[in-house]
């Protein structure tokens, strides 16, 4: 397997991180510690546990971490869809965002697919 870096889904997830965090800097300042701190978090555990999941060398690991990264996939949209809901981004953002989690996601169960063999 090639380095976490080179795969599209660990990529990809970075992006949609950066993209978190670029949204989230324009919600109110006393979500600082709520829902930006949930966004954010579940955000950066899905390429994190790609890494992890790469480091620890085997295919039934990286199958495990890449669940796991689903897993935090799944709590990223909830948020996006209740920060939508609380009108603290436009909808057209929030969509966007679900729509490259969604492409995320298909990824995600390729690899998982892939490595659980």
């Amino acid at each position: 397997m090639a380095g976490y870096r080179d795969l599209k889904v660990w990529r990809d997830s970075m992006n949609l991180s950066l993209a978190i965090y670029r949204l989230t800097k324009g919600f109110p300042d006393d979500e600082r510690f709520g829902l930006v701190a949930q966004l954010r978090r579940a955000a950066v555990s899905v390429p994190s546990n790609l890494a992890e999941g790469h480091g620890r060398g085997t295919p039934k690991e990286m199958a495990r971490f890449a669940a796991v990264a689903k897993g935090s996939l799944c709590e990223l949209e909830t948020q996006l869809l209740l920060a939508a809901e609380l009108g603290m981004a436009d909808r057209e953002s929030i969509d966007r965002l679900l729509e490259k989690a969604d492409e995320v996601s298909r990824m995600l169960a390729g690899l998982i697919r892939s490595t659980s063999r």
